[in-house]
């Protein structure tokens, strides 16, 4: 686990006013990830390798990929740590009493209401009241 501090700390309020600018980045995350696990168009690129790269199909996953990267970096630059692609399961840094710890969300809860420590994970949520 990386030690250095977040460059970036969430207050409660900060990242639940980032969720409606983060749900539907995380769901586009989810879509452009699905193009690049199509199994069709991953055949359809492997058939066509000694030609023109796979039409249709290449460009599908050549433009999946490039969302994929891009909403991936802006996680990283906002500061938002993606946890599991599938949950759609982030963390924000943030402090309590003192001490960096995250502020756990996943995609379908209503707001930022849990926290954990930074070793503790998922599992170690606590809720913020």
């Amino acid at each position: 686990m990386n030690d250095l501090p977040a460059r970036r700390h969430y207050s409660p309020a900060e990242a639940n006013a980032a969720l409606a600018t983060l749900r539907p980045l995380l769901e586009r995350l989810q879509e452009a990830r699905d193009q690049l696990t199509d199994e069709e168009a991953h055949e359809a690129l492997s058939d066509a390798s000694g030609g023109n790269g796979g039409g249709e199909h290449g460009v599908q996953v050549g433009e999946a990929f490039l969302e994929v990267r891009r909403i991936l970096t802006a996680l990283q630059e906002a500061g938002i740590v993606l946890r599991d692609i599938d949950r759609g399961l982030v963390d924000f840094p943030s402090t309590r009493d003192g001490r960096e710890v995250y502020l756990c969300w996943e995609l379908g809860e209503d707001e930022v209401a849990w926290w954990h420590d930074p070793d503790a994970g998922f599992g170690g949520r606590e809720p913020l009241d």
